[in-house]
Order: structure tokens, then C-alpha cells, then sequence
């Protein structure tokens, strides 16, 4: 009787370990599912992948969620400006738009990104007409 309890209890730990090891072996968490300091990390080395042309669906799927989302329709499209926390500044418990590297579609496409992306959102001409 105690022999097979010993290899029910076996059994059961076996299956634990199994399961344990598929978790950390195949186990992916989502970028916006990390630590503040391990997601910087993450969009740090991922930004070597990013290239023009580049989907703002591709772009999610890289990255996941943007930190930051701007958005306005210009005389020639539409544009939007995502932030990706990709550098530490102050520890406040804060992101702040400084510590981010910025990312500029136009009509969903990647045209730009890095320092003087902000600049380039900025100066684009915005349209009064509501887009279509």
C-alpha cells in the first residue's frame, strides 16, 4: 500500500516538474507584461529591428503598447507618434516622454523615428477637416 502511494506522489511531482519546465521554457510574457527596467531592455534591443515602411501593426507586435500615443490628421494624412520607454533618466516611479524614443507614422506606415522624430510630428501641417 505505501509503495503505491509513493508512486502516486511520484507521479504527481513529475508532472509538476514537467509542467514547470514547459512554463519557463516556452513561456513568452508580453512586453507590456514586464517590469518597467526589463520592458526598457526589451524596446531597446528591438528597436534594431525596426526598419521604414514597417505596419503600426508591426510595430504593436514588436513592441506591444506604446507608453505614449499622439495623433493628428495633416494636410497630407494622417499621422501618429507612439513612445517606447527605451532609456532611464530620473527614478521617480514616473515614464516621462524623455525617457522614450519616439516612433512617426504617416497613414499607418513608419516614416521615422528617434531624436528629432518630435520635431518632425510637430512640424507636419494639421488639416480642419475631420479625416474620412
Amino acid at each position: 500500500m505505501n509503495s503505491k502511494v509513493t508512486y502516486i506522489i511520484g507521479g504527481i511531482f513529475t508532472a509538476y516538474l514537467l509542467f514547470v519546465a514547459v512554463v519557463i521554457f516556452v513561456y513568452e510574457p508580453q512586453p507590456e507584461d514586464r517590469a518597467w527596467d526589463d520592458r526598457q531592455a526589451f524596446n531597446l534591443q528591438k528597436m534594431s529591428e525596426v526598419s521604414f515602411g514597417q505596419s503600426l501593426d508591426e510595430i504593436r507586435t514588436l513592441l506591444g503598447s506604446a507608453d505614449f500615443v499622439e495623433a493628428k490628421t495633416g494636410i497630407d494624412g494622417q499621422y501618429q507618434v507612439m513612445y517606447y520607454r527605451t532609456h532611464h533618466i530620473k527614478s521617480d516611479g514616473e515614464t516621462t516622454k524623455e525617457e522614450c524614443t519616439p516612433l512617426l507614422f504617416r497613414d499607418n506606415l513608419l516614416i521615422a523615428w528617434g531624436q528629432d522624430t518630435e520635431d518632425q510630428y510637430f512640424a507636419v501641417p494639421v488639416t480642419n477637416l475631420p479625416p474620412q
